[in-house]
């Protein structure tokens, strides 16, 4: 589908002329040739309409053109193909012209039709305009006739009517345009579609009244249409007539007639005509319906003669005997043409007009011999007949008359004439005239022209028929010239058109004849038609390429048959234009020698000759290196150009142009000049250790073939006289490898190339370093060493120097397992080299398993051989699987046996050492009891001295030499029953004269399941031998013993009895029955423990006459409060108290009291809630890369053991948590296979029977490892050439963990898009197909899971030659040097006001602290002195007054009504203190001040002061709108710390808050005097501090800070020459742990710590010196107004009191109490017996002894405190003898208790007492701080 208008090419021209090129063109792509040649070689550039063709991927520039795709009518255009070298340009140009191609759609498709349709068919054309349309049927063309017609302006419409059978087929219509031709096709198939009935109704008899229905059914070609007739009337769509009709998706067309109520006119003959364009078909049959019989007048009929007559004789009513037909009184029938059908029609074929025609009468006989008649008449109708005829042909000018004659037929008769299907009218426009007479009608043409040419149809018609009669006529036209021929000349090489055009009919054939010669022609010969000459549509005679013997005479002859031939001659001269008959193509020239060029033309003269040298004309005058000679030699004329030297410049094309009158010849001479050639380029393209790989470019081969190539090479330092030669090489190669060099050597290297002429220069020398080789010798004296369980420490030294080839980067560490079932792959490890001697540590590994190591040696080039495998075995450590199938057994009460299995073999990881069983008790209340373990070599054990009928819980673990392994899943068994113990009380009390009733409570072991309680009661002296013996149900715990006597004493006793028998009996309780009764309480008191927010009864069920009352009461302090019923208690009518949803508070005394007139009883309950466990103290003790080990402090259990605890890590910046369960045994547990160099999470949660409590801290860890680093020392670049780079990858170290990514990015320096590389950590990259002479910017990134580390780097390309190129200098300009002065001088401008500002703000801050200071001390001052109250009048309620809160330096003064401290409740977290507790003159020793204290530098973001930390669930928290915050949000680096003090108001607790913002973690050491008792609880921020370790020198830093902030409070005198002293110190940089203690000078401790170099642990304590004299006392800041006394002293800050000037020695006792009112209550509590007259009564709280208490116990000292505290560290002040007897006596009352010294609250060590006594020693004061650095 290519059609190609003009076509014009150039080749190896060298410029392009000036040319036009045209495309005409409609086809999916194109090519616009243009083939150009020259020398230089030339350069192409395509334009569009002037501009430069744009970016689009469907043009394509190839060497012979453009190639265009997808071709759109947008792509038209002019197009010009320029090129250009250093001689000039030139440039072809043409026209594009685009046009859509055609496409045809002929509608409709596929038809199938029947006979007679008639059909239309549509052809649509898309595309120009500018087309034809024929049409064809079966491949021939498509002749209109009667039934055919085209029609449409362009032939697009084919009407086919009344189709016929032979119309079928496959019909064509093709769309045509200059040559090229689009067609689509229909399939037409025309059946005999003339209808036919193919279901009808029958005949039948009907009632009067039934309704029928009938039905027709008919199938054609169109779907006929079906009409109905009754007695051949139609039948119409009434109230009595319903019809219906409709087609089916066959074609098949179904009508129904439906009779609802038919009468007996509704009877007759049904008949369904079915119709459609190809015809009808008809079926009927009679239906009956009854009545009396009748004919319906019956129409007269008209028949055509020769067709068949149906007449029907319409009756109705039903029954008839017959039907019979008559004509002329005969019956009929009485020929073969007549025929009677049953139902009484008649027929009559083939109709006669004489012999049918008449009046026939049908006659039924309704009875015998009674009928009833009815007549027709029948008229026969003559249809016309035409006598046939025929048209002679004729010709232009002549008459024609054509005559058509009816034969036969009724008149009148009408006949019609048609030309081609349409009517002809007579008349002058159409020459025609038509005579009609009364059979007969004629045509006349007075003069025929070629319009008369057609069909011609004659039509007659009557009443009968319509016929015709179709012939054509043929006009015939002789031939005549329309164009005659002329004499012409024609160009020689062009083309020529010799005219001729003629026309007539048929159209005449053209010939052509030649004859040669000028002179007369002698004989004329046709003209051979062939590819160059052609003869066109219109005659013409075409001559493509005239050449000289074109000429002569020429004969144009044309014929068609009709008249003579005409004929007319012409004379064709050709002339030749100017030309070049002979040039040399090409020729050779040696470079300084003569060379001549000779051009010979030929043409009509005169002919012109010129040189031209590329695009320049040569004007042999004005240079004289030419000359230009010319001969003529008959018709041609010889032109001759010399050169005088040849040079390089003249190898080009030289060209020769002959000019004349008719035109231009050229002749085109490549000259060439041949000379050595030029030394090639040389490039090395890699360098290895002992070879190379050269590669050369040989620019120019002076126009001779090179030959061979020589390379010579020697050492750098020698001469050329000793290099080595490589001679020889095929001039196919480009380029070469030289062996056999020496590693690490410099090497100069040059080159030389020869043709056939000579040999080039030598090339510039490159200079060559050849690379490293990989070591030849492998690593000596490998030692391995077993360090762990998962690690072995690998020692080596490394390879003879000898034999390492270069410098020893690394080594690689290959490890297998040695053991069974391994697959003997080595893992291979990297490590840099660090000296001659190398240590790796193997981690990872299986647990006692045997290894075998080797070890290799890397350099630069590669890695050297192994040495010889050695043999280590991993240390052994835990089993990491139980024991299997493990079972217990119960084997009596308290005995069971418990069995298992060895654990599997891989899994011991070491030798079986024996096995660890482990079990406890399951109380009943969900408490668990003691844990016991017993350790055995045998695979069973048996349990001894279980408690009976108990449920244990049994574990059994495997160990080895390394410790316990994993123990079992939890397995649970039952002991039996037994006898049951006694009961634990009893009771006996009188319920009237003769009655008493008996209490007791169940056995504290009932050893089974209470089936009963049998009850004993016998009278001493009645002489009954045996008691009488009373059963109770085991539910019911009291019982009523009636028909007693009175006043007679009686004594009961009780038991228990199991399925194992009767148990031993309670104590014997004597009684006496009475009528008078006093109040007794029948239930017991004693202790009741219940989990929190759950229902608690407390049953105090009593006795007495007249009916006792009962009251609760609740002991708080010293006093009892009685309980009154609200929402959460409730008391029962039985006296039993309900409380509901029980809380913390809930804890405590209740005492049951029930009186009447005769006395009353009491009872004590101690009821116990259980809480969910207080939040462990949670820290880290080692990291690994790959794991963090944890350990832990769990809190208060609230009451219930610890079940175990919920540990949950994540990664620092995901919220992803993972849980892992721990056992409630452990105290440590290590995370493993973690991301190496990550940061962690860690929260931990401990879980009793009530619940999961609070979960501790978020403490941060981070692996070992760090993101990889680049080593300095390590060179990026290994090498660089003019095209590749080599990267030194392994200078990257890993930082400990593993690369997994390194990426690479670089571009050429000054560009924008970067090229990225994905690389192998371990191996080296080349950067290839690099700029030559070119700066790149390279980016490398390398990755690890702890980060990514980035490297970037410049480096340049050598040139060709190997030489290096000068860095890229940055132009400067005129005010460089300015902009740079400036840039400097801005930040130090900037920096030096940002000092200045802030030197102003902190001095206006300071004054304004100041200021605030002198305004607190005043007010406390005043409030102080005033309302002094006695000690010994006590404080009912909440303190009154206002409360006064005072925060130093930065100073709170928050005054607040009593409502707002009823608020606070009893919580012990934190309190304010009052105006109360200033008071001095009633009683100073209630209270000991407290100060705040707040690091100025750190406090704008301190948190509130309050601590919520220690709020335990079921408590109510201090409301945080009770005491406000200056600041919002909390540093993360403070630390709270809460003083709290109680006091004997039993509503509120004195409370102290210190508060530090020292960015450290630590606890703040609060030592407590004897004469008070604080205790402290801390709350802090997650410290995200993340350096590995703090040294000393920042830690004293931190001190100086700290000495600040008391500056601000006047307490600088004390802390300039303070210490600074580390206590203890851990270090993870081993397996064990490592403590350092610090001693006194600070010299000491600070040589005592070396800088470590692994993460660890250390503790500090700054410790500010005591006063040097007494004096230095009197002039510290103290909250009150005058000096203090002896009484007093205890409001100084508590440092003070440790000083001599106030700890007097002979001072007896401490005026501040150390034991609260509270644990005197409960103290005096647990001392009481019961007693059944009078309340209780409480101890003297001043009788009691003192109790010195440390500032941190662990969780409490003793039950002593009433605040809940966390761990800390207990620091003890010298003191008075008082105190010493105190802390004695304290030791001595509680001493598991006093040992209880925990570490800090980050610490993982705990002091020992050797540490506590060296503290002492130290004399560290009450506001020394602790430091825990990490």
């Amino acid at each position: 589908q290519w059609y190609v208008f003009f076509l014009l090419l150039i080749h190896n021209k060298e410029i392009p002329r000036k040319t036009f090129f045209g495309f005409y063109i409609f086809c999916q792509s194109i090519e616009l040739p243009c083939i150009a040649g020259g020398y230089p070689t030339p350069t192409v550039r395509w334009l569009k309409d002037g501009r430069p063709l744009p970016s689009d991927a469907r043009w394509t520039r190839r060497l012979t053109g453009l190639t265009i795709s997808d071709l759109r009518q947008e792509d038209s255009g002019s197009y010009a193909c320029e090129v250009t070298n250093s001689f000039g340009s030139k440039e072809v140009s043409g026209q594009l012209h685009v046009i859509d191609p055609l496409r045809v759609t002929l509608s409709p498709k596929n038809l199938k039709t029947g006979i007679s349709s008639t059909l239309f068919f549509t052809c649509t054309v898309e595309g120009s305009p500018e087309y034809t349309i024929t049409w064809y049927r079966n491949t021939e063309p498509i002749v209109p006739d009667q039934h055919i017609s085209i029609q449409g302006q362009h032939n697009d419409t084919l009407q086919i009517t009344a189709a016929q059978k032979f119309h079928s087929g496959a019909y064509q219509c093709f769309a045509s345009r200059k040559g090229h031709t689009a067609q689509d096709f229909s399939i037409i198939l025309l059946e005999d579609g003339t209808p036919r009935i193919v279901s009808s109704f029958s005949e039948r008899v009907v009632n009067p009244g039934e309704p029928f229905s009938l039905m027709c059914a008919a199938k054609g070609a169109p779907p006929p249409s079906i009409t109905w007739t009754l007695d051949d009337e139609p039948v119409v769509r009434d109230s009595t007539y319903k019809t219906s009709q409709y087609t089916l998706s066959d074609g098949l067309t179904v009508s129904h007639v439906n009779v609802s109520s038919p009468l007996i006119r509704d009877g007759g003959v049904y008949r369904c005509v079915a119709r459609n364009s190809a015809g009808s078909a008809e079926y009927q049959a009679r239906i009956n319906v009854r009545g009396p019989p009748r004919i319906r007048p019956m129409r007269d009929i008209t028949a055509v003669a020769g067709r068949n007559t149906y007449i029907t004789c319409r009756v109705i009513g039903y029954p008839y005997y017959s039907i019979k037909w008559l004509k002329d009184g005969m019956q009929l029938p009485d020929n073969h043409r007549q025929m009677v059908f049953e139902n009484g029609t008649l027929r009559l074929t083939d109709v006669q007009k004489g012999a049918d025609e008449g009046t026939y009468l049908c006659s039924v006989l309704i009875q015998p011999q009674v009928s009833i008649n009815q007549t027709v008449h029948v008229t026969v109708k003559v249809p016309p007949l035409i006598q046939p005829f025929d048209i002679p042909s004729t010709s232009v000018g002549k008459l024609m008359y054509i005559a058509c004659v009816v034969s036969s037929g009724d008149m009148p008769i009408r006949i019609t004439w048609h030309k081609d299907g349409q009517l002809i009218v007579p008349g002058y426009a159409s020459g025609v005239g038509i005579e009609t007479k009364e059979f007969m009608s004629s045509l006349q043409i007075s003069k025929v022209t070629l319009k008369h040419n057609g069909n011609y149809t004659c039509i007659a018609s009557n009443a009968a028929a319509t016929v015709s009669w179709e012939r054509q006529l043929i006009v015939t036209v002789p031939p005549r010239f329309v164009v005659q021929p002329n004499n012409q000349d024609c160009i020689y090489g062009k083309a020529g058109v010799l005219n001729c055009s003629v026309e007539g009919y048929p159209p005449p054939k053209v010939m052509w004849k030649h004859a040669k010669g000028v002179g007369n022609p002698q004989q004329y010969h046709p003209v051979p038609l062939t590819g160059r000459i052609q003869i066109m549509t219109n005659g013409s005679l075409l001559i493509r390429h005239v050449l000289e013997e074109d000429r002569g005479y020429y004969l144009c002859q044309a014929s068609n048959g009709v008249g003579s031939d005409i004929s007319k001659s012409m004379i064709l001269t050709v002339k030749i234009p100017a030309m070049i008959t002979s040039h040399p193509n090409t020729t050779m020239a040696r470079k300084g020698q003569t060379k001549e060029l000779n051009c010979t033309a030929r043409g009509e003269q005169p002919i012109i000759i010129r040189w031209e040298r590329g695009d320049t004309v040569i004007d042999a005058e004005r240079n004289p290196r030419y000359s230009i000679t010319i001969n003529k030699k008959g018709d041609e004329v010889i032109s001759t150009l010399k050169l005088n030297p040849a040079e390089r410049g003249d190898s080009v094309f030289f060209s020769c142009h002959a000019i004349n009158s008719y035109g231009e010849g050229r002749g085109l001479i490549q000259l060439t000049v041949q000379e050595p050639p030029d030394p090639p380029e040389l490039e090395v393209r890699e360098v290895k250790d002992r070879s190379m790989n050269l590669r050369w470019i040989q620019r120019f081969d002076g126009n001779s073939i090179i030959t061979s190539y020589d390379i010579e090479y020697k050492n750098k330092s020698d001469s050329w006289d000793h290099m080595y030669t490589t001679r020889n090489i095929s001039p196919t190669n480009n380029q070469a490898n030289i062996v056999e060099l020496h590693p690490a050597c410099v090497y100069s290297i040059r080159m030389y190339s020869y043709n056939k002429i000579g040999r080039s220069s030598p090339s510039k020398e490159l200079t060559i370093s050849t690379e490293e080789a990989p070591p030849d010798g492998p690593p000596m004296d490998v030692i391995l060493q077993p360090m762990t369980s998962q690690s072995i420490r690998v020692t080596w030294r490394a390879p003879k120097k000898e034999l390492q080839n270069g410098v020893i980067r690394g080594y690689q560490i290959g490890y297998r397992e040695n053991g069974p079932g391994s697959n003997g792959q080595y893992s291979i490890v990297e490590m840099k080299a660090t000296g001659d001697s190398e240590v790796y540590t193997l981690d990872n590994l299986k647990k006692f398993a045997q290894y075998g190591v080797v070890v290799q040696a890397f350099n630069r080039a590669g890695t050297g051989p192994s040495s010889t495998e050695i043999n280590a075995t991993t240390l052994e450590d835990v089993p990491s699987e139980p024991p299997q199938n493990v079972r217990a057994i119960s084997v009596t009460s308290d005995e069971a046996v418990i069995t298992w299995s060895e654990p599997p073999r891989l899994t011991l990881h070491g030798v079986l050492k024996g096995y660890r069983v482990v079990f406890w008790s399951l109380f009943p209340d969900g408490e668990w009891g003691e844990m016991q373990n017993i350790t055995t070599t045998r695979e069973q054990v048996e349990l001894r001295g279980l408690e009976k009928f108990t449920n244990y819980s049994v574990q059994v673990l495997a160990y080895t030499q390394a410790g316990d392994g994993v123990r079992s899943n939890v397995l649970y068994i039952q002991t039996r029953e037994d006898l049951p113990g006694p009961p634990a009380g009893i009771k006996a009390v009188p319920s009237s004269p003769n009655s008493v009733v008996v209490s007791w409570l169940p056995p504290l072991k009932p050893n089974g399941v209470i089936r009963k309680y049998t009850i004993y009661c016998s009278s001493p002296g009645s002489g009954q031998p045996a008691p009488s013996e009373y059963e109770a149900n085991p539910e019911m715990l009291f019982y009523r013993i009636t028909h007693l006597s009175r006043g007679k004493q009686y004594h009961i006793w009780a038991a228990a009895v199991t399925t194992a028998g009767r148990g031993n009996i309670s104590a014997k309780v004597t009684v006496e029955p009475a009528g008078k009764v006093p109040a007794k309480i029948l239930s017991f008191g004693g202790t009741v423990t219940t989990p929190w927010m759950k229902e608690v009864r407390l049953p105090c069920a009593s006795v007495g006459e007249p009916a006792p009352t009962i009251k609760w009461t609740k002991d708080s302090e010293d006093s009892a409060i009685p309980v009154t019923a609200d929402s959460q208690k409730q008391i029962l009518s039985n006296g039993t108290l309900v409380l509901r949803s029980v809380k913390a508070e809930d804890s405590g005394y209740y005492t049951c009291t029930a009186t009447n007139t005769l006395g009353f009883d009491t009872i004590i309950v101690n009821l116990v809630v259980q809480v969910p466990p207080d939040q462990p103290r949670l820290t880290v003790s080692t990291t690994s890369t790959s794991s963090i080990t944890l350990a832990w402090i769990p809190g208060d259990n609230g009451g219930s053991s610890i079940r175990g605890f919920v540990l949950q890590y994540s990664v620092d910046n995901t919220e992803e948590w993972r849980d892992v369960f721990i056992s409630s045994t452990e105290r440590s547990f290590r995370l493993d296979n973690l991301r190496c160099g990550t940061w962690y999470k860690v929260k931990l949660a401990a879980k009793n029977s009530v619940g999961s409590g609070r979960i501790s801290e978020i403490i941060e860890a981070k692996t070992h490892g760090r993101e990889p680093v680049f080593n300095k020392d390590q060179p990026l670049l290994t090498h660089i050439n003019s095209t590749h780079a080599g990267l030194n990858l392994q200078g990257w170290t890993s930082g400990g963990c593993p690369i997994t990514d390194l990426m690479l990015d670089f571009r050429p320096k000054g560009t924008w898009a970067w090229q990225s590389l994905k690389a192998n950590s371990t191996s080296q990259l080349f950067l290839s197909e690099l700029r030559e002479a070119t700066w790149y910017e390279l980016k490398m990134k390398a990755c690890n899971s702890a980060g990514c580390g980035n490297q970037t780097s410049q480096f340049a390309t050598t040139d060709y030659d190997g030489s290096t190129i000068p860095p890229i200098k940055s132009a400067r300009g005129e005010g460089d040097d300015v902009k740079k002065l400036f840039s400097i001088g801005s930040p130090v401008i900037l920096v030096t006001i940002g000092v200045a500002l802030l030197f102003i703000i902190r001095k206006k801050r300071k004054e304004k602290r100041l200021k605030r200071l002198r305004d607190a001390k005043s007010l406390a001052e005043m409030l102080i002195s005033k309302n002094n109250r006695s000690i010994d009048t006590p404080v009912k309620g909440p303190p009154q007054g206002p409360r006064l809160h005072i925060d130093i330096p930065r100073v709170q003064l928050l005054i607040e009504d009593k409502e707002g401290i009823k608020q606070i409740g009893e919580d012990k977290a934190a309190v304010p203190v009052t105006d109360t507790e200033f008071s001095q003159s009633v009683n100073p020793q209630n209270f000991c001040t407290g100060v705040s204290l707040h690091h100025q530098a750190l406090i704008q973001n301190s948190g509130p002061l309050i601590d919520m930390s220690d709020i335990r669930p079921g408590t109510n928290p201090v409301s945080r709108k009770s005491i406000k915050s200056a600041h919002s949000s909390r540093n993360r680096y403070s630390s709270q710390w809460t003083l709290s003090r109680p006091t004997q108001s039993h509503s509120t607790a004195s409370a102290r808050t210190l508060t530090s913002d020292w960015r450290t973690m630590g606890s703040h050491g609060i030592t407590a005097t004897e004469s008070d008792s604080y205790s402290a609880s801390l709350s802090q921020d997650t410290d995200k501090g993340r350096n590995s370790m703090v040294s000393t020198e920042s830690a004293s830093s931190t001190y100086e800070e700290l000495a600040r902030a008391y500056e601000h409070a006047k307490l600088e005198e004390h802390l300039q020459h303070a210490k600074f002293t580390i206590t203890e110190c851990f270090i993870s940089d081993s397996s064990s742990d490592q403590m350092t203690t610090g001693t006194n000078d600070p010299a000491d401790s600070m040589t005592s710590l070396s800088t470590p170099s692994e993460p660890g642990i250390c503790r500090f304590t700054a410790s500010p010196p005591k006063p040097q004299d007494y004096d230095r006392g009197k002039n510290v800041a103290v909250p009150i107004p005058h000096r203090a006394n002896k009484s007093e002293f205890c409001n100084l800050p508590l440092y003070m009191k440790t000083d001599p000037f106030f700890r007097k020695q002979g001072e007896l006792h401490d005026p501040c109490p150390a034991v609260p009112p509270r644990e005197a209550s409960i103290r005096s509590l647990a001392q009481r017996a019961y007693h059944t007259q009078g309340r209780h009564k409480t101890l003297d709280p001043s009788k009691q002894q003192t109790l010195t208490l440390g500032h941190s116990g662990l969780g409490s000292l003793g039950a002593s405190s009433g605040t809940a505290t966390l761990p800390q560290r207990t620091l003890t002040m010298p003191s008075s003898n008082n105190a010493a007897t105190a802390s004695t006596s304290s030791t001595s009352s509680n001493p598991s208790n006093s040992n209880k010294v925990g570490g800090s609250r980050d610490s993982l060590l705990e002091s020992s007492s050797s540490a506590l006594g060296r503290l002492q020693k130290q004399s560290v004061g009450a506001y020394s701080k602790s430091y825990t650095l990490v």
